[in-house]
């Protein structure tokens, strides 16, 4: 896969090049198989957060395993998705994706057995390998069948079904888990696999790089040891504490890993994933915009389900329903995005984005035990129509600074930055809520028997849980543990508010104003 930015890998000319790409399906068919294989990948990292009260209990697990069960998929998915999909481009992206659905549905299948965290986690790790084989095509195949006049509409979808889809997975596990326990979530994912492959083939074409580059081994090296150590240390500090040497090791082979790609990169006549793309403003701002943006989304739906759930005692079907209307606002605001950027142009866009999902993140935060649901929907509304906006604006971004015979790099680098962003997002937030949940429980909990007061401070779900078995004496540390919890969730919600807050200062001083076209 090239990243050079004068390659073109492609040479019909483009009106064939749209009949071969869509083939007898048409454009429509195209994307409702290329949103179905998305939804799949996108809903498996948040349907499991509904299962995290249920998971703490059933298998003992701690705040630090829960982290890893949600962000064993995502690290996955993020480490692998570019070389991953490098090979697609090879051997023909159809082609790649189908096997991942393979994968994928295997995994999630042996997932729905697991009797351990450690065996959870390690499936979860499988399921994002078969994610990764699976995301890079989705994007790829939908800009190469699209002409220019209609790729921002097709890109708008994915994007507006990128983010609805956390959302639409989450409704499948809240109505599963009404009745089922959280292994159902599994058999139902691996069902969707099977669907989702069967579309794939059905309405699909195969399409590929006629011109395919060498590989880049030490580029698929670097970033996925540079990801993966980054998370472990996000992770692991807030758990073991920043100065432990394996967590200062972590952040060394970091900086060490990204350092080597970049040089690398920047000599090699083929990378992986060309360094030099960051120059060109318009890729480097859309880069930023997703990778924030997924940062909070994911994060929030990690520690927001769980305010849902257990300070305001819905049940997983009403929690997941509670978070609907950002599914509501995000998918048409998606599709007007992009008349909003001609009109007004891409940098203003962005940065009100980023601005109305920090301002949303803001108001969350302020919440206490006793503010309910109507002050967290007002929050939720307004980071809503922030995700609607910059998300849609940042993937065209990325995929209008690059031709057409470099769509296979724009799709890597956008599913790369969305799928950092989450893992990032998600070890960010919950070792920040982790770590102030843990800090402030009450003082009475050291009077219980160890492994109860253990317990509550492995999860507030399990502190909970706590209560209820010491019955009419156990209200006040419930009390203590949902404040402690609030203390957890706003600290997480500032933490990463503030980061989108500085994105959006960084777009309206250094974005492009106008949309790129490199077509």
């Amino acid at each position: 896969m090239s990243t050079s930015p004068h390659r073109a890998s492609d040479h019909q000319p483009e009106d064939r090049q749209d009949t071969v790409a869509t083939g007898r399906a048409g454009h429509n068919g195209v994307l409702f198989a290329m949103c179905l294989s998305l939804v799949l990948v996108v809903a498996s990292v948040s349907a499991l957060n509904l299962a995290l009260p249920d998971l703490a209990i059933d298998l003992s697990a701690t705040n630090a395993s829960l982290t890893w069960i949600a962000d064993g998929y995502t690290v996955a998915l993020a480490a692998l998705v570019l070389p991953l999909g490098a090979i697609g481009d090879r051997i023909g992206r159809r082609n790649v994706l189908v096997a991942g659905t393979v994968v994928f549905g295997i995994a999630s299948l042996a997932a729905s057995f697991a009797d351990s965290t450690t065996t959870l986690i390690v499936w979860r790790v499988v399921m994002g390998l078969g994610a990764a084989m699976i995301m890079p095509g989705t994007l790829s195949t939908i800009t190469a069948a699209f002409p220019p006049g209609q790729r921002a509409k097709g890109v708008a979808t994915w994007s507006g079904f990128a983010a609805a889809g956390a959302i639409i997975g989450m409704l499948a596990a809240g109505a599963l888990l009404e009745w089922f326990s959280w292994r159902s979530i599994f058999i139902a994912s691996a069902a969707t696999a099977v669907v989702a492959a069967a579309a794939a083939l059905l309405l699909s074409p195969n399409t590929k790089d006629e011109h395919p580059s060498p590989p880049d081994v030490s580029g698929a090296v670097c970033t996925a040891l540079g990801i993966g150590t980054l998370v472990f240390a996000i992770i692991e500090g807030n758990e073991r504490g920043w100065t432990e040497p394996v967590v200062v090791a972590s952040l060394v082979v970091t900086v060490l890993a990204f350092t080597a790609y970049a040089w690398l990169g920047l000599r090699r006549e083929h990378p992986l994933l060309d360094p030099a793309l960051f120059g060109i403003r318009g890729f480097r701002a859309g880069a930023i915009v997703v990778l924030v943006q997924f940062m909070a989304v994911f994060g929030f739906f990690f520690v927001g389900l769980q305010y849902l759930q257990l300070i305001l005692g819905y049940s997983p079907l009403k929690a997941a329903a509670a978070l609907v209307p950002v599914a509501v606002v995000v998918l048409p605001t998606s599709q007007v995005t992009p008349h909003l950027v001609r009109r007004v142009g891409m940098k203003a866009t962005m940065t009100v984005g980023l601005l109305l999902l920090s301002a949303g993140l803001f108001v969350i935060s302020r919440l206490d035990v006793g503010s309910g649901y109507l002050p967290f929907l007002g929050g939720l509304v307004l980071a809503g129509f922030g995700i609607g906006l910059s998300g849609a604006v940042g993937t065209s971004a990325i995929t209008g600074s690059l031709g057409r015979g470099q769509q296979g790099v724009a799709s890597a680098m956008n599913d790369t930055t969305r799928e950092v962003g989450s893992a990032v997002g998600i070890a960010l937030m919950g070792s920040i809520y982790g770590s102030h949940y843990r800090a402030n429980l009450p003082g009475s909990l050291d009077q219980l028997p160890p492994e109860a007061a253990e317990a509550a401070r492995d999860s507030a779900a399990a502190g909970l849980h706590v209560a209820d078995q010491l019955g009419a004496q156990g209200s006040a540390l419930a009390d203590g543990v949902k404040a402690a919890f609030m203390d957890g969730l706003s600290a997480s919600l500032i933490a990463v508010g503030v980061i989108v807050l500085a994105a959006a200062v960084g777009c309206l001083f250094r974005a492009p104003k106008a949309p790129p076209t490199a077509d």
